[in-house]
């Protein structure tokens, strides 16, 4: 929009408004353990599963001490069940200094580099290496910033700058000589009189702190941002200890590409060669021993591990065994089925000698009333104002069909609402939301009664499936019909 006022037209400046999607486990944001480990009963999203984050939490708080590494976790039980939600707890428990990386087992086979290069990645993508380094620096609040005019006379500013930059602390007072280097840098940071500032001796990077306190009566008005800090004490040159945490797998691609750290932008990094890794594992076993690094085993999680086939188990065997190796955990759904690449059946979809190594945490299905509690918090997390029979209603679906189809139906039930201009949903818009998407249950049904009018139906006539030896059965009389009807012919 905009108005005229005078024959100008001046445009109105519109709010900036942060994007904030809602996804699936958004509302996860630890265990919900207390200090003993005991799992409370609703707690930092999540609910129920006493046992299962019990279990997470004992090993989450194994990762944090160090005490573990290369192992695996399966979280095992029926889908709906909240094995990623328990995933995503052990994730946020942990903290942003432990490395956790989270993908599906199936991506694995849709990158264009080959399986277990995927699984090397993912695997060094989830060890951190904790460099530290000591620099030399000068903090102090600024007293005075004067920058001489350039020499040369004519007004032409041919002459390089010069100045002298006067910083203090608690106890002393120093005046610095400046260069054209140095006062770019504080014109940069916009650095004048009163500010508390930072500089780097070795590259001469400025950093202001903020504003010291002593000086905070100097305006009338100040901005929101202004931050005001104490003048520091002792002396203006210090030494500082500087913590760099990097990925095995960004030092991998540093050193394997000729861009350097750019090609960590550049999307797809290919496959990066063994002797690379090799020479980057003994830097890293010589930084550890000097005392200049510490590796921090990380988690990387494998959703629906059921879809890897016998080579990437096999691998795993191997690299689990590794002296870097991260926490491996795992979340299947499946129960007694076939190993991919074979023809051999076995629990979860995986071989028994991978199986031997895990720890397994099983989950169990929830009950109507923890199906009520984490309906709720999805409520509150959609933002939608829910009345308590709409609520109860949208509990018996649940424990009906499943729970993922009636967290669906949060949000569209609150766009019936809205287009009625209701304040909270009601019964009446759960129904109607109901009524407009079928859960699996009715869809297969509603495909039962009406099979003759789908294409490709394989139903025999009395409604069951066709198994897989009717279709060969069938298969081999059409072929033998055919062949028939060409020596016939």
């Amino acid at each position: 929009m905009a108005s005229g006022v005078g024959g100008i037209r001046v445009a109105e400046a519109k709010d900036v408004t942060r994007l904030e999607r809602i996804s699936t486990h958004s509302h996860v944001r630890g265990l919900g353990l207390d200090d003993a480990l005991q799992p409370r009963h609703n707690s930092q999203g999540m609910v129920g599963q006493l046992e299962a984050r019990r279990a997470a939490g004992i090993v989450s708080h194994m990762i944090k001490e160090g005490k573990i590494a290369g192992r695996l976790i399966l979280l095992a039980g029926a889908p709906g069940t909240g094995k990623t939600a328990i995933a995503m707890g052990v994730a946020q428990s942990l903290g942003d200094d432990t490395p956790f990386t989270s993908m599906a087992a199936s991506e694995i086979f849709s990158l264009e580099m080959s399986k277990t290069e995927a699984l090397t990645q993912a695997f060094r993508r989830s060890i951190g290496v904790r460099i530290l380094e000591e620099t030399e620096i000068i903090e102090g609040e600024v007293v005075e910033v004067a920058v001489d005019a350039p020499g040369g006379g004519g007004g032409g500013g041919g002459g390089a700058k010069a100045g002298k930059l006067t910083l203090k602390t608690t106890e002393m007072e120093t005046v610095y000589d400046l260069g054209a280097k140095m006062i770019e840098s504080l014109t940069k940071e916009k650095v004048t009189a009163g500010d508390v500032v930072t500089i780097d001796k070795a590259t001469g990077r400025v950093t202001k702190l903020g504003r010291s306190f002593a000086r905070s009566k100097d305006y009338d008005a100040m901005g929101p941002a202004v931050r005001f800090v104490q003048c520091p004490e002792g002396e203006l040159q210090k030494r500082k200890e500087v913590v760099h945490v990097v990925s095995l797998h960004e030092i991998d691609v540093i050193n394997s590409r000729s861009q350097g750290f750019l090609a960590l932008f550049a999307g797809d990094t290919g496959e990066i060669k063994a002797e690379v890794r090799e020479q980057i594992d003994a830097k890293v076993a010589e930084w550890r021993e000097e005392g200049k690094a510490t590796v921090v085993p990380g988690v990387l999680f494998l959703d629906e591990v059921h879809m890897l086939d016998i080579e990437c188990f096999s691998w795993l065997n191997r690299a689990l065994e590794s002296d870097l190796a991260p926490v491996l955990i795992t979340a299947t759904n499946r129960g007694i089925t076939t190993i991919r690449g074979t023809h051999y059946r076995s629990p979860h979809g995986m071989p028994l000698d991978l199986l031997d190594r895990a720890m397994i945490i099983p989950t169990k299905a929830y009950t109507e009333k923890e199906l009520k509690a984490i309906l709720a918090i999805r409520c509150e997390e959609e933002d939608v104002e829910m009345a308590a029979d709409a609520l109860d209603l949208l509990t018996r679906i649940a424990k009906d069909t499943s729970l993922r189809y009636a967290m669906h139906m949060i949000m569209a039930a609150s766009l019936c609402c809205r287009q009625r201009k209701g304040a909270e949903v009601e019964r009446e818009d759960v129904k109607r939301v109901y009524g407009l998407f079928s859960d699996l249950r009715r869809s297969t049904r509603f495909l039962l009664e009406y099979n003759k009018q789908f294409m490709f139906s394989e139903l025999n006539e009395d409604g069951s499936a066709i198994s897989a030896a009717d279709k060969e059965a069938a298969a081999g009389g059409a072929g033998g019909a055919a062949s028939g009807k060409m020596e016939e012919a």
